[in-house]
C-alpha cells in the first residue's frame, strides 16, 4: 500500500492525496483518497455470493446471519477507513496505533492546529465541528466509506454540552452512513457505573458524567446493523504505557488509567467481535481505588 508519506517524497504531486493544498490539487478537488477492501473482505463476499445461490434451500433469517457475519469479518485493521473524532491525547494515541496497524485515518478537528502532528502520523486532518450537524455530515462526505468511527469527544464541567449533542450528532450520522462499527469513548460514573467513583468525585464531574450518558444510550438505541462498544475509562494519565490495563464488564470497578495503555485497550475492542454489543470499563489493576473482586474481560 502507498502510503501518504510516500506520495509526498514524489518529486511531482499529482493531487491524490487528502491534505494538500498545492494548486494542482485545488484544479482537482473532486480526488479523494480511495481505501480498498482487504482481500478477506472480497474473499468472505465471495463465498458469501456463492452459497446464496446454492442448490441447497436456505432461509431468510440464515442467508441475514451470514451476510451480518461477513460484515463484521470485513472489519479488519490492514486498509480500514476510520474516522476518529477528538482532538485530546487519547485520540491522538488511538491514530497512532491505528495507522501502525496499516488502517486509513481521518481525524474530525475544529481547527488546523494539530495538522502537523496529524499527518506527521500519515493520518488525514477533516475539518468540523461535531457540535455542528452540517459539519458531521460534511466530514463523513468527504470520506469514500467510514468503516468504523471512534468518538474521545468531550467537554467541560463548565460547558459538557459537546459529551451530548457533538457524540449525538456523529452517532445518528454514524448510523445513516451504514457505519459497521461505532465505538464511544465515555468515562467510569456514566450510566449503571455511577456509584463507582468515589462520591466527591461524581459531584464534581455529574455535569459532564449526565451528558455523556446521554450518549450512551443513543448510541444503544440507534445502533441498528451498526455494532458498538462503549469503553469508560478510568482517570487518564499521560505516562507511559504501564502494560497493565484492561477491560472489565463489572459497573463497581474505579481506578486511574494511563492514556496510552486506554488507546491500546479501544484499538483492540475494534477489531475484536467479542466487544461488540458491550459496555466495558477501562482501568489499569495496578491503580484500582479500593478492591473490589471483579472479571477481566477478555477480547
Amino acid at each position: 500500500m502507498t502510503t501518504l508519506g510516500a506520495q509526498r517524497l514524489a518529486p511531482l504531486c499529482d493531487g491524490s492525496h487528502a491534505g494538500c493544498r498545492c494548486p494542482i490539487l485545488q484544479r482537482r478537488s473532486h480526488l479523494k483518497p480511495r481505501p480498498q477492501a482487504p482481500a478477506r473482505y472480497w474473499a468472505s463476499s465471495k463465498s458469501l455470493f456463492n452459497s446464496s445461490f446454492s442448490s441447497k434451500p436456505t432461509c431468510q433469517h440464515a442467508q441475514r446471519r451470514r451476510a451480518a457475519a461477513a460484515t463484521r469479518a470485513a472489519l479488519e485493521p490492514d486498509n480500514a477507513s476510520i474516522l476518529v473524532c477528538g482532538g485530546g491525547g487519547i485520540a491522538l494515541e488511538v491514530t497512532r496505533k491505528l495507522k501502525d496497524m496499516g488502517a486509513w485515518v481521518w481525524m474530525l478537528q475544529r481547527s488546523e492546529s494539530r495538522r502537523s502532528e496529524i499527518e506527521g502520523m500519515n493520518a488525514i486532518l477533516v475539518r468540523g465541528d461535531a457540535m455542528s450537524v452540517p459539519d458531521v455530515e460534511k466530514a463523513f462526505g468527504q470520506i469514500e466509506e467510514v468503516e468504523a468511527v471512534i468518538s474521545t469527544i468531550g467537554g467541560t464541567p463548565a460547558n459538557p454540552k459537546a459529551d451530548s449533542e457533538g457524540n449525538m450528532n456523529l452517532i445518528r450520522q454514524a448510523a445513516k452512513s451504514g457505519v459497521k462499527k461505532f465505538i464511544l469513548v465515555t468515562s467510569i460514573g456514566t450510566g449503571d457505573s455511577k456509584d463507582a467513583p468515589p462520591e466527591q468525585v461524581y459531584n464534581v464531574l455529574k455535569p459532564v458524567l449526565e451528558e455523556k450518558t446521554k450518549a450512551e444510550n443513543l448510541l444503544k438505541e440507534k445502533s441498528g446493523g451498526m455494532t458498538f462498544t462503549i469503553i469508560r475509562p478510568g482517570g487518564l494519565k499521560s505516562e507511559p504505557a504501564s502494560g497493565n490495563g484492561v477491560l472489565t464488564e463489572n459497573n463497581k470497578v474505579c481506578g486511574a488509567i494511563n492514556r496510552e495503555d486506554a488507546a491500546g485497550l479501544i484499538v483492540r475492542a475494534l477489531f475484536s467481535d467479542n466487544a461488540d454489543d458491550k459496555v466495558l470499563s477501562a482501568v489499569d489493576s495496578k491503580q484500582l481505588f479500593g478492591q473490589p473482586a471483579y472479571d477481566t474481560f477478555t477480547l
